[in-house]
């Protein structure tokens, strides 16, 4: 599915495991609940989708541009999230056990109640994020 336009298609639920969306144009789409593991996303474009409570279990999002993207409650355990751009993402309930999240742009970007237990943090950028309740904000002070 490499190179695939879902500009603006309702995809919840879809199955996505281990899919090579590489290239994809998902820009507006909804990909709310979808299974998206092991998911190779590598320059696809993602400005605005709707990917709340999508299972993004070890996908590959490394220097994505996730501004404002709604991850509201996504699974994003194990994920390559490294140098990506985050900035104003919702990403409250999000799972994030293990991501690898170094150099990512997190400013402004809502985390309540997120789990960033194990998460990699190393020179994130985490301004003005929104951390209240979040599992492992203590270990994020510190860095």
């Amino acid at each position: 599915m490499q190179g695939v336009s879902f500009e603006n298609a309702v995809l919840r639920n879809s199955q996505f495991n281990s899919a090579n969306l590489s290239n994809a144009k998902l820009q507006n789409a909804n990909l709310s609940n979808a299974p998206l593991q092991n998911a190779n996303l590598s320059n696809a474009k993602l400005q605005n989708a709707n990917l709340s409570n999508a299972k993004l279990q070890k996908a590959n999002l490394y220097g994505k541009n996730l501004q404002g993207v709604n991850l509201n409650g996504a699974d994003l355990s194990d994920a390559n999230l490294k140098n990506a751009n985050l900035t104003g993402a919702n990403l409250s309930g999000a799972q994030l056990q293990g991501a690898d999240l170094a150099g990512a742009d997190l400013s402004s970007a809502q985390l309540q109640n997120a789990n960033l237990s194990n998460a990699k943090l190393q020179n994130a950028k985490l301004s003005n994020a929104q951390l209240q309740n979040a599992v492992g904000a203590l270990h994020v002070g510190r860095l």
